[in-house]
C-alpha cells in the first residue's frame, strides 16, 4: 500500500463533510455558559450592576465560557490540513483498509521522523443511515484494530441487526510503540470524522493526538488573560471607567479559566500553557464530555452558585438561608433522587 498525498479517496465517492459535533454539543455548550455566568456571579460588582438593571458582566461571562469551543469548532477545525485521508466504500465494507491506512501513517512518521495528519471519514449510507466502524489502538501489541459495527441513526441509535458480515474484524501492526492522548478506542459513525496527529518523539515512538486542532491554544490560561486585557481595555476606552473594565476583564478571565478547567475533568485535557508548551495536558479522567448527567449536574450546580451569589447581594427577601441549608436541599437531596431514581429505573429494565 502507497501513502498518497491529500486528497486520497479509497472509494468511489467522496463523503462531504458536516459539522462533527453531535447532539451532546448543545448540552456542552449549555454547561459552559453556565459556568461562565455563575463565574461572573462570583464578584460582587457583577451582582450589583445586574441588581441595578446592567446585566454586561453576566453577558461577558457567559460569551467567555462559550468563546473557547467556539473558536476551535467554528473557526480552528476549518483550517485543519491532513496528509493523508481515508474515505470507505459504503458499497464494499473493507475494515482492513481502514486499519493498513492507520498504521502506514504511523510507522511512516516513525521512519521519517516528521508529524504526519491523516484524516478518517465517516460512511454515509444514505438519509440518516451511517455505518459506525471501532478504531482500536493496541498499545501492549503495538496494532491498530478496526471493527465495523452495526448501522445508526443520526442520532446514533443502532439498527437492531445490523452488524456488518465478514469481515467485520481486521487489524495491522505498528512499528514502534505509541503514546496516547485521549482514550484507546474511538468510534467513527455520523457527520465528520475524527484528524489524529503522529507525532515521532524522538527515536522511541509515537504520539497519537486526537483532533490536534481542538484544545489547543484556544484552551490556554495565557489567552484567557490576553482576552482578558483586551477586554479591559475596550472597556476602558467605551465607558471611561478604570473600575468597570477592571471587573470586565477579571470576569472574562475567570469565566474563560472556568471553561478549560471544567474541560481538565474529562480525557483530552488542553494545552493550558500556549504557546510556552503547545502539547496538551492530560486531563483527569473523571467524566466524558459528551455524558448527559455530569453536565447537567454542573448546570444545576452553576444555578446554585448563581442563587447563592444574588441572595447574599440582594434584598432579603427571602428567609433566612444558610451555605448548609443551600447544600442539603439544592444539592445533596436532589442527587440522593437522581441516584434513586436511577436505580429504581435500572431495576426495572432488567
Amino acid at each position: 500500500m502507497r501513502l498518497l498525498p491529500t486528497p486520497c479517496v479509497y472509494s468511489d465517492r467522496t463523503i462531504s463533510t458536516t459539522d462533527c459535533g453531535k447532539a451532546s454539543d448543545n448540552l456542552k455548550g449549555l454547561t459552559h455558559f453556565a459556568v461562565g455566568v455563575a463565574a461572573a456571579s462570583c464578584f460582587p460588582a457583577a451582582v450589583k450592576a445586574g441588581l441595578n438593571g446592567n446585566p454586561l458582566y453576566f453577558i461577558l461571562g457567559g460569551v467567555a465560557g462559550l468563546l473557547p469551543d467556539t473558536i476551535d469548532f467554528k473557526f480552528r477545525r476549518f483550517f485543519s490540513q491532513h496528509d493523508v485521508q481515508v474515505v470507505p466504500d459504503p458499497n464494499r465494507p473493507d475494515p482492513q483498509l481502514i486499519a493498513d491506512a492507520i498504521g502506514h501513517a504511523v510507522n511512516t512518521a516513525y521512519a521519517r521522523g516528521k508529524p504526519l495528519r491523516i484524516k478518517l471519514h465517516t460512511i454515509e449510507l444514505g438519509a440518516d443511515r451511517w455505518q459506525r466502524y471501532t478504531v482500536w489502538f493496541d498499545v501492549t501489541e503495538r496494532r491498530v484494530v478496526v471493527r465495523y459495527g452495526p448501522i445508526v441513526s443520526t442520532g446514533q441509535t443502532p439498527e437492531p441487526e445490523s452488524e456488518c458480515l465478514k469481515p467485520q474484524e481486521a487489524s495491522s501492526p505498528l512499528a514502534c510503540p505509541i503514546v496516547l492522548d485521549y482514550e484507546a478506542q474511538i468510534d467513527v459513525d455520523i457527520f465528520d470524522g475524527p484528524l489524529f496527529r503522529m507525532t515521532p518523539m524522538g527515536n522511541t515512538s509515537v504520539r497519537l493526538e486526537f483532533i490536534p486542532w481542538h484544545r489547543g491554544w484556544s484552551h490556554s490560561l495565557v489567552t484567557a488573560l490576553l482576552l482578558a486585557l483586551v477586554g479591559a481595555a475596550i472597556g476602558q476606552l467605551v465607558a471611561r471607567t478604570t473600575g468597570g473594565a477592571l471587573w470586565a476583564g477579571a470576569v472574562i478571565f475567570v469565566a474563560y479559566a472556568a471553561h478549560i478547567i471544567a474541560d481538565q475533568f474529562g480525557f483530552l485535557g488542553s494545552a493550558l500553557l500556549s504557546p510556552f508548551n503547545q502539547r496538551r495536558i492530560a486531563g483527569w479522567n473523571l467524566m466524558h464530555a459528551t455524558d448527559a448527567l455530569p453536565n447537567l449536574a454542573t448546570v444545576w450546580a452553576a444555578c446554585l452558585v448563581v442563587f447563592w451569589n444574588l441572595y447574599k447581594c440582594g434584598p432579603k427577601s427571602l428567609p433566612d438561608l444558610t451555605m448548609m441549608q443551600l447544600l442539603v436541599f439544592g444539592a445533596f437531596v436532589p442527587l440522593g433522587l437522581a441516584v434513586l431514581a436511577r436505580r429504581l429505573l435500572r431495576a426495572r429494565q432488567l
